[in-house]
C-alpha cells in the first residue's frame, strides 16, 4: 500500500506525484496510481477533456488543470508556487509516462529546482512497449521522440544513419509515410518495425523493411500515434 499524498498544509512542502497512466487500454492502470489520484489535492493534466474521461472511469472526483505546451512557462511557476504552500498535485499526460515527449518535464524541473520532493509513480511507455515486442535487440537502443519537422531534419537523419543501436521514433499519422520514406532513403534496406495504437483494440505491428512496411500498411485512414523502431547499422 502506497503513503496517502499529503493534503495541503501550510506547515509543510507539497509533493508533485509524476503519474504513468495507460497509452491505450484503460485496465493497464496501476493500483497505486489510482490511490495516488485519489489521495491528491489537484491533478495537472495535459488535456482536461482526454484525463476526465480516465479520472471518471475511476471514479475519482478531483480538480484539474491545464498543462500544455502552450501554458507550460507560466502554469509551471504557479503550481510550484501552490506546492510551496503545502498542496499535492499527480501530472499526468493524455497517454504513457509525463516528460517522455510531453511538456511535464518543465514542471519537474521547477519542482526540482523550488526542493519540492518528486515521487515517480510508474507505469505505461508507448516506446517501451512497443519495443518489448518489436523482436529487434532491445539491450541497447536510444530514443529520439518526435524528428524536427523542418529544421535539422535531414541533418539528424544523417546522424542516426551510423548509429549502431536500436533507434526509436515517434510518428504522428499524417506524417508516417513521409518519414519512413526519408528513413528508407538515409538508411538503406534496414529492419524496422512499426507500431500503432498500443495496448488499443486495433494494435498493429509492421514489420519488414521500410517499403514493406509502407505496403503492408497500405493507403488507408491513419489514425492514433506510431512506434518506428530501426536496427541499429552493422557493427
Amino acid at each position: 500500500m502506497s503513503e496517502e499524498a499529503p493534503r495541503g498544509d501550510l506547515n509543510r512542502i507539497g509533493r508533485l506525484y509524476v503519474v504513468a497512466t495507460p497509452v491505450g487500454n484503460l485496465s493497464d492502470m496501476t493500483f497505486r496510481a489510482v490511490e495516488i489520484l485519489k489521495t491528491v489535492d489537484f491533478v495537472a493534466a495535459e488535456d482536461t477533456r482526454t484525463s476526465s474521461v480516465l479520472l471518471k472511469y475511476y471514479s475519482i472526483s478531483k480538480p484539474m488543470v491545464s498543462f500544455h505546451s502552450h501554458s507550460a512557462a507560466d502554469r509551471s511557476k504557479e503550481l510550484v508556487r501552490r506546492f510551496l504552500r503545502g498542496e499535492s498535485a499527480a501530472l499526468i499526460t493524455d497517454a504513457g509516462t509525463p516528460g517522455i515527449s510531453d511538456p511535464g518535464y518543465t514542471l519537474v524541473r521547477d519542482a526540482v529546482a523550488e526542493g519540492v520532493d518528486v515521487v515517480p509513480v510508474p507505469g505505461p511507455t508507448a516506446f517501451v512497449a512497443a519495443l518489448s515486442a518489436s523482436g529487434l535487440r532491445m539491450d541497447r537502443f536510444i530514443f529520439e521522440g518526435f524528428l524536427p519537422l523542418k529544421k535539422g531534419r535531414q541533418k539528424k537523419l544523417h546522424q542516426l544513419s551510423s548509429e549502431k543501436r536500436t533507434i526509436i521514433f515517434y510518428e504522428s499519422p499524417h506524417r508516417i509515410e513521409k518519414t519512413l520514406r526519408e528513413l528508407a532513403e538515409h538508411f538503406g534496406e534496414r529492419k524496422c518495425v512499426v507500431a500503432r495504437e498500443i495496448s488499443k483494440i486495433h494494435e498493429s505491428f509492421y514489420r519488414g523493411t521500410f517499403q514493406e512496411v509502407l505496403e503492408m500498411m497500405g493507403q488507408g485512414e491513419r489514425r492514433g500515434e506510431f512506434v518506428v523502431i530501426v536496427e541499429g547499422a552493422e557493427e
